[in-house]
Order: C-alpha cells, then sequence, then structure tokens
C-alpha cells in the first residue's frame, strides 16, 4: 500500500496508540497491573445508577429511539437544550443550545480544532500553544501536519512533605502571529494539577489580546465528573472553547464529548460532523439527560466520583511512601483526575526504559516522556517522571506501589 502524506502521518507509533494497546493487553493478561491507562474506575455506586438509569429508557423507549435513529449533527436537540438550561442555573452563564454541539468523545473535538486553527494556510503556518507542560498525552498526535506544537515546561513549586506544584510560567510566555489558538487542561493529565482562577484569566487576556481562542480540556473538571479537588470557579466566555466528556462520569464506552463555544463557532463544528461521520451518538446524551431532569447528576459527582478517587489516591500516596521514603521521590500535589505524577530526582535510566522494566514485572505504567509535545529536546526532569493511574483495587494499587518502590530503590543504589 502507498499512503499519502496523511497516511504516513498516522501510520506510526504514538504515545497515545501505545498506551491505548497497553490497556487493551492488559485487560487481557492474567496477572497484569494495570496503572497505565485513562479507563475510570468500576465504581460500584455508580456502575448502580448507570444501570438503573438505561433500565428507565429501555422501558420508556428512549433507549431504543436513540440507537435507532440519526440525531442532527449538532447532537440530540433536547440534551442540548436541557444542557443549556443547567448551565445557565448552575453558572449563570449566557448560554443556549446554539452554543453547544456533542462529539465523538473529546479526542475527536481536539483533531477538529486543531488542525482548524493550526498548520499551513494560505497566509501562513500557525501553531498551537501549550502553555504548560506536561500535558494530555493525546494532543501530541493529532496534528495532521509535523510540528504543530509549541510549548512552555511549566515552573515547578517545591511544597512541604515531598510534595510539588506546576505553574504556568508567564513571564516566559510568548503569543505572537505564530500561534492559531491556546490549550490547557483543567484538572491537567497527566499531573493533576488545577489551574488557579487568576491563570485562567490570565491565559484568557493573552487569547484575546492575540485574536485567538482559549481551549480548555475540562474532562475531569467541574460540574462534571467534578474530580477536582480544589475550589475554582469554571470558566467559560465566547473566546473559550470547554471540551467536556462522559468518559470519567463513568461512560467511556458511550464516546460522547461536548463543546461549549460560540454560535459560529458551532455552526462551523457541526458542518465538519455532518461531513465526516453525519452524526455523534446519542445514546450517551440521553443517559446524561435523565441524571440532569432526575437530579442525580451532581449528587453522583459530589458525593460519590470525587472522593472516590480522593481517597484512592491518597491511598496509592501512603502505599508508596511506606515503601520507600527516599527524598529523590518527588509527587505532584493531587488536585483532580485520576492519576499521579511521580518525578524521580536523578534517575540514572530514562522514563521509557523504566516503563520496560516494570511491565516486565507486571506493572504498567506511562513514561513521561510522552507529555512534553511542543519542547525541542526532552528535559532531565521531563524524562524523569511517570504517570500512574490509581484506578484499580486497593490491593492491586498496593502491590503496583511496591514493584515501582522496589525498582527505585534498586536504580537509585547502583548508580
Amino acid at each position: 500500500m502507498q499512503f499519502s502524506n496523511f497516511g504516513n502521518h498516522f501510520s506510526g507509533n504514538s504515545g497515545i496508540t501505545t498506551l491505548m494497546e497497553d490497556l487493551s493487553e492488559g485487560l487481557s493478561k492474567e496477572g497484569m497491573i494495570m496503572m497505565g491507562g485513562g479507563n475510570p474506575a468500576a465504581i460500584p455506586e455508580v456502575q448502580a445508577k448507570l444501570k438503573q438509569t438505561l433500565d428507565d429508557l429501555y422501558q420508556s423507549g428512549e433507549m431504543l429511539s436513540a440507537l435507532a435513529n440519526y440525531d442532527g449533527p449538532q447532537g440530540n436537540t433536547a440534551f442540548l437544550e436541557t444542557l443549556a438550561e443547567f448551565f445557565r442555573e448552575q453558572f449563570g452563564w449566557n448560554i443556549t443550545s446554539r452554543n453547544l454541539a456533542l462529539t465523538h468523545g473529546s479526542q475527536s473535538a481536539f483533531f477538529v480544532l486543531f488542525n482548524s486553527f493550526a498548520g499551513q494556510s494560505d497566509k501562513n503556518s500557525r501553531k498551537i500553544l501549550l502553555p504548560l507542560v506536561p500535558e494530555y498525552i493525546g494532543y501530541s498526535d493529532v496534528g495532521i501536519e509535523d510540528h504543530m506544537f509549541v510549548s512552555r515546561e511549566a515552573r515547578i513549586q517545591h511544597l512541604d512533605e515531598g510534595y510539588f506544584k506546576y505553574q504556568v510560567d508567564f513571564e516566559h510566555l510568548q503569543v505572537d502571529e505564530t500561534i492559531g489558538l491556546i490549550c490547557v487542561s483543567r484538572p491537567t493529565n497527566p499531573s493533576g494539577n488545577v489551574l488557579t482562577d487568576d491563570e485562567c484569566e490570565h491565559l484568557d487576556s493573552i487569547a484575546r489580546r492575540a485574536d485567538v481562542p482559549l481551549v480548555v480540556d475540562n474532562a475531569y473538571g467541574t460540574p462534571f465528573p467534578n474530580i477536582i479537588f480544589s475550589e475554582v470557579k469554571p470558566f467559560w466566555n465566547d473566546n473559550t472553547i470547554v471540551c467536556m466528556s462522559l468518559s470519567k462520569l463513568g461512560l467511556p464506552g458511550a464516546r460522547t464529548g461536548i463543546l461549549i463555544a460560540n454560535e459560529d463557532l458551532i455552526r462551523y463544528f457541526a458542518n465538519m460532523t455532518a461531513i465526516s461521520s453525519l452524526a455523534p451518538s446519542g445514546l450517551g446524551a440521553s443517559i446524561t439527560r435523565r441524571l440532569i431532569t432526575d437530579g442525580a447528576l451532581l449528587p453522583l459527582c459530589e458525593n460519590v466520583i470525587k472522593p472516590f478517587y480522593q481517597q484512592r489516591l491518597q491511598f496509592a500516596i501512603d502505599s508508596l511512601r511506606s515503601h520507600i521514603s527516599d527524598k529523590r521521590l518527588h509527587i505532584h500535589k493531587p488536585e483532580g483526575a485520576l492519576f499521579l505524577w511521580l518525578w524521580f530526582e536523578d534517575l540514572p535510566i530514562a522514563s521509557e526504559e523504566l516503563y520496560r522494566r516494570l511491565k516486565d514485572k507486571g506493572l504498567v505504567v506511562v513514561p513521561g516522556k510522552y507529555f512534553f509535545p511542543g519542547q525541542r529536546e526532552l528535559s532531565q526532569h521531563a524524562d524523569s517522571c511517570i504517570r500512574v493511574s490509581v484506578v484499580q483495587d486497593e490491593e492491586s494499587v498496593s502491590r503496583g506501589m511496591q514493584l515501582l518502590a522496589e525498582e527505585l530503590q534498586e536504580l537509585w543504589s547502583n548508580a
């Protein structure tokens, strides 16, 4: 087969492909401790509520309707109207259903958005600016052109008890005519960092001055699934594009994302959906609409999902520190999401080699090297980090932390 440039670009290896292949392999391989992928935990209370909701939709005939009919390319009209009312009531946003569109998950939204605002045009070539890396592994390879990202490595704030926190380095953040879009995630995957309200406002002012949109990836954020442990305000305006997802609500298989933007961009995005895939799925929309109208969505997030991950993250930290007390172990302050971001100072091997060694021992993590798109050279800090998921049961998490600690002690003692 002879591929086009487009085909060749997407036929190579990528970090997100490796992550998803590891996830599939681990699910079928007995004894493998899967602490790499982003699949949400099977929280019993959440699954029970989803089952009840599916049963109700089946009995009412709404499930069959969602499966047997196309929605419009913008998504299910009834859900969009319910969601717009929800955002108006919760946050006072000046928003209607014309500001909303459904997607085939956030990843497909990034593909459209990034390639719409960056790349070669008749006038110039523009790039995506990531003002703080490490950032989401899935951004790196969605561009149909090479070298579509520029990024600024975060400032590191050292905290007590071996914690640290990333901050946007505004002093060295430059936005010129080569930038077509600014993108951040909040909470940040992989680190669990949560941008402060001031950081969001500052990025918004920079984006407006440069006349480029600001994308806020809200896959783990408020109001749902609300896996966020600090008090922050939801952020949106007519120059901001908020991307949400049902995946971490417990519905990754529904492949449903939500786009919040100005009306012109929503019309454009709906047109892209019609051309590329006709229409988004309606099942995830039907489930979530029922959760909203029943008044169940926010209590489920606040009282079940958020405390589950907060407790599981603390359990993983306690477990790791029970096996290793070396001061070269640094943990990013867990402010949200479902991962630990670990930095091993003076690590004598690359993060990918550490990943391979741990995988041979039955533990799958994600090497830090994949989370720094737009960097010309990988820094020593970047290649001394890994991302660890904490969604497995406590016994598996504890065993995984023990395997990691043993490998670190061996590496540091032999260095």
